[in-house]
Order: C-alpha cells, then sequence, then structure tokens
C-alpha cells in the first residue's frame, strides 16, 4: 500500500446528519416534498448533482445554482464554531500521515473541506483534498478517489480507501482501491455492499493498527 485516501463525512467529520437536516429544512421551506429515498440517495452526490435533485425531484422552488449556495451556505454556518470532528478523526490521520501520504476525497464543497483542515490543523499533512465538485462526477462514480491517486502520484490499486456509506464504499470499490469500512451509524451502508470491503473497523481510530 503506497497511500491512504479518506472521506471526510461520515468518516472524519459527524455532519451525514446535518446535510440532512439542512437539506431538509431547505427543501420544505421551498416548497418541495422529501422522500424516503431522498437521503440515501444524494449520499455521495457531487454539489450540482444534490441541488439538482432537491429541485427536479424534490421540487424545491429554486434553481439548482440558488438551491446550492442556501444549502452551503447554512452548512458553513453550522461549521462556524469548528465541524463536528468525529472522536479519534485527528489522532487517526495524524498516525497514518506519518507512514502514508495521505489525502481526502469527499463530497463536501471545498469550502468546507477547507474547514475541516484548519480547524484541525491537518492541512499541512494532507496534501491532496479533492471535491466530487471538482470532478466529473460525484460517488457512486469513482471519478474523485481517481483524481485524488492522480494528485498524489500513486496507482489507485496501490491505495487504501476510507469509507462509511453505501455509495462512498461503491466508489472507492469502482475505483480499484483497498476499501476499509467505518460504518455510518445513522446511515447504515448496504449489507451487499459492506461484504466487500476489506475491512470493517468499529471506529475510525482502529483505522492505524489495520494497515
Amino acid at each position: 500500500m503506497d497511500a491512504v485516501i479518506f472521506d471526510l463525512d461520515g468518516v472524519l467529520v459527524d455532519s451525514e446528519q446535518t446535510w440532512d437536516e439542512v437539506r431538509r429544512a431547505v427543501v420544505a421551506g421551498h416548497g418541495g416534498e422529501w422522500t424516503g429515498e431522498a437521503t440515501r440517495a444524494m449520499q455521495g452526490m457531487s454539489t450540482p448533482e444534490w441541488a439538482r435533485y432537491l429541485v427536479e425531484e424534490l421540487g424545491a422552488r429554486l434553481s439548482p445554482e440558488r438551491i446550492a449556495e442556501v444549502v452551503i451556505e447554512e452548512m458553513a454556518a453550522r461549521y462556524a464554531g469548528g465541524p463536528p470532528v468525529l472522536p479519534g478523526a485527528e489522532d487517526a490521520v495524524r498516525a497514518v500521515a506519518e507512514r502514508f501520504p495521505v489525502a481526502i476525497a469527499s463530497s463536501s464543497p471545498p469550502v468546507l473541506i477547507k474547514a475541516f483542515l484548519a480547524a484541525t490543523n491537518l492541512t499541512g499533512l494532507v496534501p491532496v483534498a479533492v471535491s466530487s465538485q471538482e470532478v466529473a462526477a460525484g460517488k457512486p462514480a469513482p471519478d474523485v478517489y481517481l483524481k485524488a491517486a492522480e494528485l498524489l502520484d500513486v496507482r489507485p490499486q496501490a491505495c487504501a480507501a476510507v469509507e462509511d456509506t453505501t455509495n462512498g464504499l461503491r466508489a472507492a470499490m469502482a475505483a480499484g482501491m483497498t476499501v476499509y469500512a467505518v460504518p455510518n451509524p445513522h446511515f447504515p451502508p448496504d449489507p451487499a455492499v459492506l461484504a466487500n470491503a476489506a475491512f470493517v473497523l468499529g471506529e475510525i481510530a482502529d483505522l492505524p493498527n489495520k494497515l
């Protein structure tokens, strides 16, 4: 193994519920209607993808561009006092970075990735951070993982990926990476997909000892 690539939401930051709360409120406030499959459908989508979903599938009466701005502004406000870093996440990244080049491959927009790195003082240890907003397709497509590997100058097959949700796991697997799953307790991944992970961890703090 030559590098380790982390997802952000649900792996390093306990933010999946916050994304869900914010999107639900924005949809409700602009004439849309939430559906039972919406939460899982959007996990891993890039910003343009979930913005279109909120408008085209859920009926929110804003343009995709505007609804993306509204949601991200609210998420940034929630992060203002510091992102909700998961217990052990910062130490896990530091421990892994002592042994391997590390990167972040996330569906969050760049502003929120940067907020996490700044709050944890990890910017200097994480030389590559890619948002799915910066590639052609969000998860479960492998694009964001492949881009992170490219920027690290490492073959995807020589990378470990750390993920928590169904679409994230599928993306890392499609990239050909060795997948370490840290199942999201709020939105557990599909058992059939989870079964294909190389390793399943109880918490992110377990990762350094498994690599």
